[in-house]
């Protein structure tokens, strides 16, 4: 295969297919049709690379000028004359017509200059039960070239009724599975739009290790390259023959903006720098900004120009075009590849000069992120890019990159619901500003809620702009602030065994780690439950996006629960089924283990390193469930040979007897480490007597271990007594007491709330809420 070429299995056999004169309809599932127009495509497109599925069972017939084509999962009825599909009926007998109402939506390019909530583009699921996916200007991957298409319609029509995590699995068998990701893109990144020098950059990351804030990735913005090269190289290093007005702004107003070269004066050894920050466990990424080419001054003009044919004593500006393969030849082997070799592991490709390419209809931003992940992969290694959103089939190039939003609490709002909907066109792994990136303004507490969904969102990038006290360093924020973001940093850290594990899930399953709570649960509390969602297959996340009661220091969330327990992970308070705003101090955000669940995290979460921990600790909650732990060495593509180890624990509960089994790790153990120990954390039980394979351990204690040998390990809890929410009388004082009012009023106005659980309360409004949340978990003790 030549090197931008994808293999794929583009052609629907001819037995799924029916062809009307200039229609061919495809039948690819039971629930997915296509509909061609005009001229036919077999070959694969940028979003379409799979076409070849297994033959569903189907009958088609034509009755006058509409054809019918019925599954036993839908009735699609297409219209010869209209040359439309005139309806769809489904299984459940919904008659579907109008194909765009009901959309959950989907995603969008980017969120720059975004201040709260902005629209977003239609998804592959509908509360409708069908949604649409028009291929009708995708252009042809032909070989190693992107070419035009002839004129067409082809649309997709995804009729799965209320089967979300059916439509999108099969989302991803027709246009390419969501790559694994490589362990450390799960960690705390570190960014931020400022010029350091590498003295400076090199004692912040010294720091972060000093002070145990475990950052995997450390991102360098634009200024590793010369930015003010009019002032440093004359003003023949201004960009030359804009093609846009866009392209024209960009020229005029930021010159700089592309470069790669290293800035020596803020740089003067970058191989030194790059050396040291590998040998600090850090990966790293630079920023690029590809749209203005390679310019005389560019420290490999020299080489690059000679590889397009450009003479370079004309020091005549080489631009930019993914058209001529000697340019994008140039571009990967001439530019990238020896920074690469340097200590650059991945690229983050911040294009934002619009649409408009050398090729028709060819958006650079797809065709960027399309080659970059490519590049990537005919190294050898498992690839990463990090970029903006370039329509349906960008989830085979992850990390999305949302852009610059505002440091407001409206954005900070919107950021979990569109996190969780681009599931909806199977983007999942969507990575944003984390605190915001500029305007708005300082607030400890904004910063740390937006760093606690960051925590629990598919990626934890810290990023700001170059405003100099817009720094997004814990330390400076107050103390309160400071604690907190360092914990939730840390935590972060240790949950990449879980993440790591529900990464694969993705990759190779196509469920999202970030899902709506209608992928699970098909009622109307689900579809209105905008501002939660599950958090991988054991956890259910309701970020705070607004601030605290300045009285009480407690902020909320509305939730809403799915039936059956559901325990708060940091309170251990247990919530029943049903709606219930939730309040929380600065220090907890709402996250809950669903019962049986089993959650693996790292045992030490203050070291940034990401080899194979000798130590786990399992967070079990009571209940029956299983998890199967995923490893393997986290960076190379030798698990598709193999090169990977599962671990399955499962906990059953009868009565007060509770059982947790480890079973032997099945795959390549080699990958494990020597003298492993798993430590036990059951998050709901106060007390216990533990038998670990027949031998007597006592009462049940903390640091409760088994050691993995390669046998099953079933350790039994007998005579469980299990945490229950706290006494209500003791929760209220609790609440009332941290209020700020005068202690005689606040005597005579409670007392009345701490005999009853029923009783009508006279009290301030912003204790009112937080008493009732009281009210309701203690009818709930177990």
């Amino acid at each position: 295969m030549k090197r931008f070429e994808v293999k794929t299995a583009s052609v629907t056999d001819k037995s799924c297919t029916v062809v009307f004169g200039n229609t061919r309809l495809s039948v690819l599932t039971p629930c997915l049709v296509r509909v061609e127009k005009g001229n036919f495509c077999d070959e694969p497109t940028q979003r379409v690379w799979e076409r070849d599925f297994e033959r569903p069972v189907f009958t088609c017939e034509q009755k006058g000028r509409v054809v019918h084509i019925v599954t036993d999962k839908a009735h699609f009825m297409y219209s010869l004359r209209s040359g439309s599909m005139r309806r769809i009926i489904l299984a459940d007998g919904r008659r579907v017509t109008h194909f765009s109402r009901g959309n959950l939506k989907g995603t969008r390019r980017t969120l720059d200059g975004c201040d709260g909530a902005v629209p977003l583009e239609n998804g592959l699921v509908s509360r409708g039960g069908v949604a649409v996916m028009d291929d009708s200007n995708g252009l042809i991957l032909r070989g190693d070239k992107i070419v035009s298409r002839p004129k067409c319609s082809d649309k997709y029509y995804f009729a799965y009724g209320s089967e979300y995590r059916a439509c999108v699995a099969d989302f991803f068998k027709l246009c390419g599975k969501v790559p694994l990701l490589p362990r450390f893109a799960l960690g705390n990144w570190w960014s931020r739009y400022k010029a350091y020098t590498q003295e400076e950059y090199l004692s912040l990351m010294r720091r972060f290790k000093r002070e145990k804030l475990p950052f995997t990735i450390a991102t360098i913005d634009m200024d590793w390259h010369w930015v003010n090269i009019v002032e440093k190289f004359g003003e023949e290093a201004r960009p030359k023959a804009p093609k846009t007005v866009l392209e024209l702004f960009y020229n005029t107003v930021t010159p700089g903006w592309t470069g790669y070269s290293w800035n020596t004066d803020l740089f003067p050894d970058y191989k030194a720098m790059l050396r040291e920050l590998k040998e600090m466990d850090y990966r790293v990424t630079l920023n690029v900004h590809p749209a203005t080419g390679v310019r005389f001054f560019e420290d490999m003009y020299e080489k690059v120009a000679k590889t397009v044919g450009v003479d370079p004593a004309s020091k005549k500006q080489i631009s930019f075009s993914l058209a001529n393969e000697k340019y994008v030849k140039a571009y990967f082997d001439d530019i990238h590849r020896p920074y690469e070799k340097d200590g650059v592991d991945f690229w983050w490709i911040d294009w934002q000069q619009g649409k408009i390419s050398d090729v028709p209809g060819l958006d650079p931003l797809w065709a960027l992120n399309h080659y970059h992940f490519l590049d990537q992969e005919d190294e050898g290694k498992r690839a990463l890019i990090l970029s903006r959103y370039a329509k349906e089939g960008s989830h085979r190039y992850p990390v999305g990159f949302s852009g610059d939003t505002f440091m407001t609490w409206r954005s900070l709002k919107f950021q979990p619901y569109m996190t969780a909907t681009a599931t909806n066109v199977g983007y999942t792994w969507w990575s944003h500003d984390i605190g915001g990136h500029h305007f708005g303004y300082k607030d400890d507490e904004l910063y740390v809620r937006w760093l606690q969904f960051g925590v629990f969102s598919p990626i934890n990038r810290l990023h700001s702009t170059a405003n100099e006290f817009m720094g997004k360093e814990p330390w400076k924020c107050g103390a309160a602030a400071e604690a907190v973001a360092g914990e939730y940093l840390r935590l972060r850290h240790r949950l990449i065994p879980y993440l790591y594990t529900e990464n694969h899930i993705t990759h190779t399953a196509g469920r999202a780690l970030c899902e709506p709570m209608y992928y699970s649960y098909d009622c109307e509390q689900a579809y209105e439950a905008k501002g939660e969602y599950m958090f991988g297959s054991c956890l259910l996340a309701c970020p705070i996006t607004r601030k605290s009661d300045k009285r009480t220091g407690l902020a909320y969330a509305d939730v809403w629960f799915p039936e059956g327990r559901w325990t708060d992970i940091f309170t251990g308070n247990v919530y029943s089924g049903g709606n219930c705003r939730v309040y929380r101090d600065m220090g907890k955000t709402p996250v809950f283990a669903r019962e049986g669940a089993i959650i693996p995290l790292y045992k030490d979460g203050e070291d940034n390193s990401l080899a194979a921990q000798k130590d786990l600790e399992v967070w079990i909650y009571r209940g029956n469930g299983e998890y199967v732990l995923y490893e393997d060495d986290g960076v190379s593509t030798a698990y598709k040979d193999g090169a990977f180890v599962k671990t399955h624990m499962s906990i059953t509960l009868s009565g007060n007897e509770a059982v947790f089994t480890v079973m032997p790790a099945g795959g390549d153990t080699a990958l494990l480490p020597e003298g492993r120990r798993i430590y036990l954390n059951f998050r709901d039980i106060v007390s216990a007597r533990v038998e670990a394979d027949g031998e007597d351990r006592g009462e049940l204690k903390k640091g409760l271990f088994i050691e993995y040998t390669g046998v099953p390990v079933v350790v039994t809890l007998r005579d469980c007594v299990f945490t229950c929410n706290a006494d209500y009388r003791e929760s209220v004082v609790d609440v009332v007491s941290r209020y700020n009012m005068r202690n005689a009023r606040k005597k005579q106005m409670f007392m009345g709330a701490l005999d009853s659980l029923t009783s009508g309360l006279r009290a301030p409004k912003a204790l009112k809420g937080p008493i009732e949340e009281l009210r309701r978990i203690c009818t709930f003790r177990r």
